[in-house]
């Protein structure tokens, strides 16, 4: 029986991010940097934002605060992150950035509970910003994922 790349180097040092994933070291298929997935994140939620504002803009109503697209958002962000991941293997803001995001422990896609459990790991933001030596979050870490450049 083979072992997974990340069982196979995750007791030593790596020399370079990724390394016990077994994933290069740089070009296609290596981690993405934090700056870029950073940014993919950012463009999903402005995205997902202007979209949401679309449907649910009302300046004419009194306490507009209620009527603005913060809440209403998480419904474009997940349909993004979930059918995005799920049939493409990646988000609109992934896309623009040149990433893509895969599963560590074997070479098959990313399934709907395993993107929809991303997602809602990653709203939360705290295991986003908790981070490994190769710079993974929790969410990436929990759910046997990493995003690289494609």
């Amino acid at each position: 029986m083979q072992s997974s790349p990340v069982s196979q180097g995750s007791a030593g040092r790596q020399s370079y991010r990724g390394q016990r994933l077994g994933l290069p070291a740089a070009g296609p298929g290596s981690l993405a940097p934090l700056g870029r997935r950073a940014l993919a994140f950012l463009i999903d939620t402005v995205a997902s934002g202007l979209v949401a504002g679309l449907f649910v803009r009302r300046p004419d109503l009194p306490g507009l605060a209620g009527h603005l697209p913060g809440q209403w958002s998480l419904l474009p962000l997940a349909v993004d992150y979930v059918l995005g991941v799920v049939l493409l293997g990646r988000t609109f803001g992934m896309y623009l950035t040149g990433l893509r995001l895969i599963r560590v422990d074997r070479p098959v896609p990313i399934g709907p509970l395993r993107a929809a459990a991303r997602f809602l790991l990653l709203v939360l933001l705290i295991p986003a910003v908790v981070m490994d030596a190769d710079l993974r979050g929790l969410h990436d870490r929990l759910t046997g994922t990493a995003v690289i450049l494609h």
